[in-house]
Formats: structure tokens, sequence, C-alpha cells
């Protein structure tokens, strides 16, 4: 007899089917389990996967030109790329532009097109206030009030922006732009600088990383081999950064760092500088990473402390008495099992360190911005939609390390207590 038969023979105290019974349980003890997590989890998608979301749809959606300028929208629609503007398409935009001027909307529509190609907002206003004035023959009406009218740029970037959906925004955040003839071209050299900057940020976010990596490791490995209570004191310590504001602990580096602050003054009085070459430590890539690698140091002290305090004291011990030296002991014993805190404190402080965004502002000047300093100010000040462009790249270029860390030493072995 099988065991699937015998529990279809079994029954419980009230005559129902084992199996049945067995699995209805299951089922109650699922869905209890679902309950208590159901808060966490909504949670998580209201104030997460929501906002991700949102975001990722605001990076390829930008509605300024097609919501204002139907008209024109339906000639592009109508018409493959590349078609040169006719009379029609003309006619369709002065009736789109009566329209923006009596909505007061023709500086909505010439800001998305303004997106694509800088100084067309402008040439939207100015073109509105004269709307009243426009007849037929459209397109010299148009090129009689300004020349930009007939240019072939100026209509692929209508063309681009007369869709509410589009990888413009994405196309900017490359250092790219669209060609007259709808091809996809790099912008001039001066003018590029966001992919500078996100190869920036990821070199200065790695930088960060291995040197709060250099001065985590004796200081966890310290309080891993203190005693108990001398242990407690330093860990205090450790933790003390988190109990005073992140503002007040910027500041105090400001006037430590200065030019005319603690550290160049305490050189130039040990005679190492003179008083007219004091280091330039603040509002430059140095006071960056001086800053946030002591901001961060904390986030790689911790799991490397708690990945330390289980490897037991004998192992180095027993290495050594088989005749290693204490750097054979160091790198094939004790190193190999701190690789969990290693990969786990990296993994936080990389992460923090990449989007990262007070620190920089603060102390960094024009020369220590990061990535996330400009998308702050595209989002407070210019373009939501570039934002979030920039946002949804430097979050698929974390996920890619992210992903490589997984290949390379495992996720599994990730340890942070």
């Amino acid at each position: 007899m099988t065991e699937a038969v015998a529990l279809d023979l079994l029954t419980t105290a009230d005559g129902r089917p084992l199996k049945a019974a067995l699995g209805a349980a299951q089922a109650r003890a699922k869905r209890r389990a679902f309950l208590l997590v159901a808060p966490l989890l909504l949670f998580i998608v209201l104030t997460f996967i929501v906002p991700i979301g949102q975001m990722l749809h605001r990076s390829v959606y930008h509605d300024g030109l097609s919501a204002n300028a139907p008209m024109l929208k339906a000639w592009f629609d109508a018409t493959p790329a590349g078609t040169p503007p006719d009379e029609a398409a003309y006619a369709a935009l002065a009736a789109d532009f009566k329209a923006m001027k009596a909505n007061k909307t023709a500086g909505i529509a010439g800001t998305r097109v303004n997106y694509t190609l800088p100084e067309t907002r402008s040439l939207f206003t100015s073109t509105a206030r004269s709307a009243d004035k426009l007849a037929p023959p459209f397109k010299e009406a148009f090129i009689a009030l300004d020349k930009k009218w007939d240019s072939p740029d100026v209509w692929e970037a209508l063309r681009s922006a007369s869709s509410a959906y589009t990888l413009d925004f994405y196309l900017i955040s490359l250092d790219l732009e669209r060609a007259s003839d709808g091809s996809i071209q790099k912008v001039p050299e001066n003018t590029r600088i966001y992919i500078y900057l996100f190869v920036k940020t990821f070199l200065l976010s790695g930088l960060i990383t291995l040197t709060c990596l250099v001065l985590a490791f004796p200081v966890a490995h310290l309080l891993a081999v203190l005693p108990m209570s001398k242990a407690n004191l330093l860990m205090i310590c450790v933790l003390l950064p988190f109990w005073t504001s992140l503002l007040v602990r910027t500041t105090s580096w400001i006037v430590v760092l200065q030019g005319q602050g603690i550290v160049n003054d305490l050189l130039v009085w040990l005679g190492v500088i003179g008083d007219d070459g004091r280091l330039a430590m603040m509002y430059n890539q140095a006071g960056t990473i001086i800053v946030m690698t002591h901001v961060l140091l904390p986030f790689m002290i911790l799991p490397l402390y708690s990945v330390m305090k289980t490897i037991p004291p004998s192992y180095a011990r027993a290495a050594r008495s088989l005749g290693a030296t204490s750097w054979t002991t160091f790198r094939r014993i004790y190193l190999p099992q701190t690789l969990p805190g290693i990969g786990a404190g990296a993994l936080l402080v990389f992460i923090l360190a990449v989007g990262y965004y007070i620190t920089p502002a603060l102390v960094g000047g024009a020369d220590g911005q990061l990535i996330s300093n400009f998308i702050d100010f595209h989002m407070d000040k210019s373009n939501w939609s570039l934002a979030a462009a920039l946002s949804a790249m430097l979050l698929a270029g974390v996920l890619v390390l992210y992903w490589l860390y997984d290949r390379l030493i495992g996720i599994d072995n990730l340890k942070l207590g």
C-alpha cells in the first residue's frame, strides 16, 4: 500500500480524510503567515516599488508638447520620419499656437522642445505673442517671424517632442542627441557632462569604499579581540557618529579642513608648509573623499566586526603551530573567513556613496560634485524627466554591480551581522 493511499484511508476524529485535513491546516498557516507580513509588504510597495515605478515612467513620459500641440502631433503621426514640413504642417502649427496663446501654454510646450534642442523655448514664447497675426501662406508667415522655423533641426526636435513617450531624456543622459535626419549622434565635446559625472561618481565611490576598508579592517579586528569592557568602549566610539547630526559632522569637517582651519594651522605651526602654501582640502574632490570616508566608515566596521567576532582564535594558533608565518596565517586562514563581512561592508558603503548628496553639496564645491547633485538640481529647478532618467541610469548601474558581485563572490556569502 502506497503512502498516498494510506493517507486517503486515514481519517481525523470528525471523519474527514487526513490528507484533506492536513492540506487545510497548511493553507490556514500560509494565510496567517501572509497576513503577518502583509503590512510590511504594503509598506514596501507604497514607499519603494510605487515611487520607483513612477520615476521610471516619468523618465520616458513628458506631454508638454503633445498635449498642447495636438494638430502638429497629428501631422507628425501621419507622415514618416524625415518628411520635410509642408504647408499643412505649418497650418497645423499655426492653429496650435493660437490655442497655446489663448491657454497661455506656449512656455510649457517650448520647455519640452527646449530639452531636445536648447534655445527653442524663447522661439515658442515669441511666436505665441504674434500667433494672431499668422495667416496663409503659413510657411512664409512663420519664417517672417523667425528664420529658425525653416531649420531642419527645429522640426526634428518638434517631431521628437511630439510623442508623450520618448527616450530623449536617456539620450541626454548619455550625452547624445538627434541629428536633423533623425539619427543619433554625440553632443559637442564641450557640452558632454553626464557620462563624465557617472564615471567620476563610480570611481570616487570605489575609492571611498577602498579607503573605508583599509581603515575599518584593523578597527574591526581590534574590536573582535579586545576584552569585552574595552571593546564596548571602542564600540561606543564607533557608534558615536550615528548619534550626531550629519550636518553637524560635515560642518565640523569644514572648520577642520578649510584653508584657515585646524589642520592647515597645525602644519604651518610645525613648519611642514608655509603660510602661503596652505593645502586645499575643502570644496574639491579631496574634501568630498575625506568627509564621505568619515561618514561611511561605521558602515564598513560593523559588518566586518560581526564576521570577525565569530572567527575562533584557535584557527590562527593552529596555523602558527604548524609552521605558518603570521602573514601566511592572515592570508590563508583569517582573511578568507572575513570575506562575507568585506563583501557586505563594501556593497553597503559603495551603494551609499553612489547616491550621497548632502556631503558633496556642502564640501565638494564645483570639483567634488557627484551625479546625485545634478539629479537634485534637475529635480528642483530644471527637468523632472531628465532627473528621473539620470536616477534610472544610476539605479541600473548599481544593479549591474550588484549582479557582478553575486557572480564573482555570491550573494549567499554576504553577511551583515
